[in-house]
C-alpha cells in the first residue's frame, strides 16, 4: 500500500466515525431521561412496598433514606447524572423528580425534568 492510499483510507474512516457520532450522540441524552423514567418507577415500586409495610409513605424530611432503611432499596438512588433524585410528599402522594443535566428545575431536552408527577395527580 501506498502511502496516499492510507490516507485515503484513514480519510473515509473519520468521515464514517463523525456521521455515525453525529447520529448517535444526540441519543445518549435521550437514553439517560429514559433511564431516570424507568429509576422513578423503580422508585414508585419501592414506595409503594414502603406503604404496604407502614400504612404511610415518608414524609419529604425523611426522604427516600426511608427506603434504604427499610430496605427496599439497597442505597439512596442517583439520577444518570449523579445528582439525587428528589422526593417530594404532596398530600399524600409522593413525587420523585430527577432535574435533568442541569441539577435545576424546568429546562429542555437533556436538561429536562422527569417526573412521575403527571401520573400521581
Amino acid at each position: 500500500m501506498t502511502l496516499l492510499e492510507i490516507i485515503v483510507v484513514i480519510a473515509i474512516i473519520s468521515i464514517v466515525m463523525g456521521a455515525v457520532a453525529v447520529a448517535v450522540i444526540p441519543k445518549l441524552g435521550q437514553a439517560k431521561q429514559d433511564v431516570a423514567g424507568q429509576d422513578i418507577m423503580n422508585i414508585e415500586s419501592a414506595l409503594k412496598l414502603y406503604y404496604t409495610k407502614k400504612g404511610r409513605y415518608p414524609d419529604t424530611a425523611t426522604g427516600l433514606r426511608a427506603l434504604v432503611e427499610t430496605q427496599n432499596l439497597d442505597k439512596t438512588p442517583k439520577d444518570p447524572w449523579g445528582n439525587d433524585y428528589v422526593y417530594l410528599n404532596e398530600g399524600g402522594k409522593p413525587v420523585i423528580i430527577s432535574y435533568g443535566r442541569d441539577g435545576a428545575p424546568g429546562g429542555g431536552d437533556e436538561d429536562a425534568d422527569v417526573s412521575n408527577k403527571e401520573q400521581a395527580n
